[in-house]
């Protein structure tokens, strides 16, 4: 693999997001769409939809005014009928990252936000490799700060300095910002959302948002190890760090128990509500190496080859 020397200096400095090696490997993939996707412009996709790329799709009456060049004269000649063929077009693919940078995100060792950072410059790289059309959003109650239309390995670079520059900040606030991105970004494709999904206002009103715009949908949900099996015990004041509520508890080993139950059920309705929508979701700990998560699990679900 050529590398460009700002791609290069990025992935070998201290805080990179994606190293050569790994890198090396995501050569190997694709991403992929469980559904036909249709978008602007020609590109690396097929699809269903009749054209003229070089792929034979089936053969259709001649009609006046189509081109004669598609005519299948074999076959007039033996039926004496004018048939054309017809092709399967080649269409881009949509490639869209939804990242939460929501204050809660920077929690846990390792990093909710660091880790969805990397999983989002894995999935970027393997899109600008492929040609595929990338779009990247950050959000917490609004999406903050996007990236979209790149294309091409040129802007490797870009994009993981794009990921690199983004702050936890604010309280999360799904709804809205799925809604804001709803109305602004109207193309088909893959979208993938990578969060920790601690909103009180829930997922469900986000995520209708989503699944109207026909998306083929993944949602990928980070938990540190702290928050699914959390080392505490005592008096604690507890402060929520997006929006600085104050519960004041004693830590006992049936409130523990209690809740994991709820951390459990949480999950598990996500889960119930994506699999009714046709959406795939992941529930992932950050103690899981994202090479992983990445080369295996996501190859698993359907949406890497």
């Amino acid at each position: 693999m050529a590398e460009t020397p700002a791609v290069t200096s990025r992935v070998r400095s201290g805080d990179s997001l994606l190293d050569p090696d790994f890198m090396a490997r995501l050569e190997r993939l694709e991403i992929v769409s469980r559904k036909i996707h249709s978008s602007r412009q020609k590109g690396e996709r097929q699809s269903k939809r009749k054209g003229e790329s070089a792929e034979f799709a089936d053969y259709r009456n001649y009609v006046v005014g189509d081109d004669i060049r598609h005519i299948d004269w074999n076959i007039y000649a033996r039926l004496e009928k004018l048939f054309l063929k017809v092709f399967l077009e080649e269409e881009d693919l949509n490639v869209t990252i939804l990242l939460d940078a929501s204050a809660s995100m920077d929690a846990g060792q390792p990093s909710k936000l660091l880790y969805a950072k990397r999983t989002a410059a894995a999935l970027g790289y393997l899109g600008l490799c492929d040609l595929d059309r990338v779009n990247l959003y950050a959000y917490n109650d609004r999406l903050t700060v996007w990236l979209d239309g790149l294309r091409g390995r040129r802007m490797i670079a870009r994009l993981i300095q794009f990921l690199q520059d983004i702050q936890p900040s604010g309280k999360s606030h799904f709804a809205a910002a799925a809604r804001q991105f709803a109305m602004r970004h109207t193309q088909k494709g893959v979208a993938v959302i990578l969060s920790d999904f601690f909103d009180k206002g829930g997922f469900e009103s986000g995520l209708r948002y989503l699944a109207g715009r026909r998306l083929d949908l993944y949602a990928i949900h980070l938990l540190s190890p702290q928050e699914l099996e959390p080392d505490l015990a005592g008096d604690l004041k507890l402060v929520d760090c997006e929006d600085e509520d104050v519960a004041e508890i004693t830590v006992s080993r049936p409130l523990l128990d209690r809740y994991r139950a709820n951390l459990r059920a949480y999950c598990e309705s996500i889960r119930d509500y994506c699999h009714r929508r046709g959406m795939v979701y992941l529930m992932v700990p950050t103690s899981r190496p994202f090479e992983g998560l990445i080369l295996h699990y996501l190859r698993q679900r359907g949406l890497l080859r």
